[in-house]
């Protein structure tokens, strides 16, 4: 899964970057402020998230893994998804929504295009308890390995809540360990497609 890129940046707009990685040109959704920060022809580091839909696969991509890991987390609250999550992104630093959700701001996430009140109230219910890692001096975030992070993304992004996402894939990891295979060394597209298959089973 791609969770890093770094490359010469070959075209930009306020909302997409065209990255060119060893001659493969990744096209990558970004925020304004990500945009505002890159040059067309310098070098760019983005950390990115792959969002993996039936009918197409979208990298997002961030200046630091703050934002990135914020961008991945908005996510798993019900109604918001990579769209609505980049918006967030664009009117927020990782530090700002923290903050914001800690102190139950709701008018400065409902400015947000796309969430509303109600979708503020949401995100401050289901994340507040979640996010106060990001609100430290320090950036203490725990992570899980990337590859369980991209899969619970992938299928939060097919519909999944997250807590439904972390069972499917806790289903997956089991099997695999039964049959003697550690689940990170397997293909992500072949987990998907397990994780999915135990979710509707479930």
């Amino acid at each position: 899964m791609i969770s890093l890129i770094s490359g010469t940046v070959r075209s930009l707009t306020t909302e997409r970057a065209i990255v060119d990685v060893g001659g493969v040109g990744l096209s990558i959704s970004i925020t304004p402020h990500t945009s505002s920060q890159m040059n067309i022809g310098a070098q760019v580091q983005l950390f990115t998230t792959l969002v993996v839909r039936e009918d197409s696969l979208t990298l997002f991509g961030f200046l630091d893994e703050e934002s990135r890991a914020t961008f991945e987390l908005v996510q798993t609250v019900s109604g918001i998804g990579p769209k609505v999550a980049l918006a967030i992104m664009g009117a927020h630093s990782a530090q700002s929504l923290a903050t914001a959700i800690m102190q139950e701001d709701i008018k400065a996430i409902e400015k947000v295009p796309g969430i509303g009140r109600k979708g503020a109230q949401r995100l401050i219910l289901e994340l507040k308890g979640k996010i106060s890692d990001f609100s430290g001096s320090e950036r203490s975030i725990s992570h899980q390995p990337v590859w369980r992070e991209q899969l619970a993304s992938a299928l939060v992004s097919l519909g999944f809540t997250a807590k439904d996402s972390d069972n499917a894939i806790n289903i997956v990891v089991a099997e695999y360990a039964e049959s003697g295979i550690d689940a990170s060394t397997i293909d992500i597209s072949e987990l998907l497609k397990k994780a999915l298959q135990s979710g509707r089973r479930n």
